[in-house]
């Protein structure tokens, strides 16, 4: 194939696993023949890098060339432009807040005792110690006395009188 009629494409780099390979994302839209609807369409391809330089979130210049691999049937030309992507996955994220998450009656503790105006260490390191424990310990009793209050059924009454 001459070089002249080869295709060109841009397109975002949306994974790099594969060594010496990417796979980029090319995205457009069509309009529907009938309804008249803009539809979003996605094409994939396997992009021979042999450098290892393209990164997640990158937008990239490939060729078309000879077939590589079974899939590969792209080069890369050039790097257009570098993008700046979180190399956080969602479960270290949930791991990094649950601690955290937890913590908002030690902080409301301490915010009260800064309040008081309190100027003993000692006592507001007490305080925090303390208070969450009394109130898990009263968030804990509290529904299951709602609920054998709430009951509507006659046959749960019976048995509770």
């Amino acid at each position: 194939m001459a070089r002249t009629m080869r295709k060109v494409r841009t397109g975002a780099v949306v994974r790099t696993n594969g060594d010496k390979t990417a796979i980029v994302e090319m995205v457009w839209k069509q309009r529907h023949r009938i309804y008249r609807k803009q539809m979003r369409r996605v094409a994939r391809f396997y992009v021979h890098d042999p450098e290892n330089q393209c990164r997640l979130g990158d937008t990239v210049k490939i060729e078309e060339t000879r077939p590589i691999s079974k899939n590969k049937h792209w080069r890369l030309l050039e790097i257009v432009d570098r993008r700046q992507v979180a190399d956080v996955r969602p479960i270290d994220v949930e791991t990094d807040i649950a601690p955290e998450m937890t913590q908002p009656r030690v902080l409301a503790a301490e915010a009260r005792a800064e309040a008081a105006g309190d100027g003993d260490d000692e006592t507001t390191e007490e305080t925090i110690e303390e208070e969450p424990v009394a109130e898990e310990e009263s968030v804990a009793e509290e529904p299951k006395a709602e609920e054998a209050e709430g009951t509507d059924d006659p046959d749960v009454q019976e048995e509770e009188a």
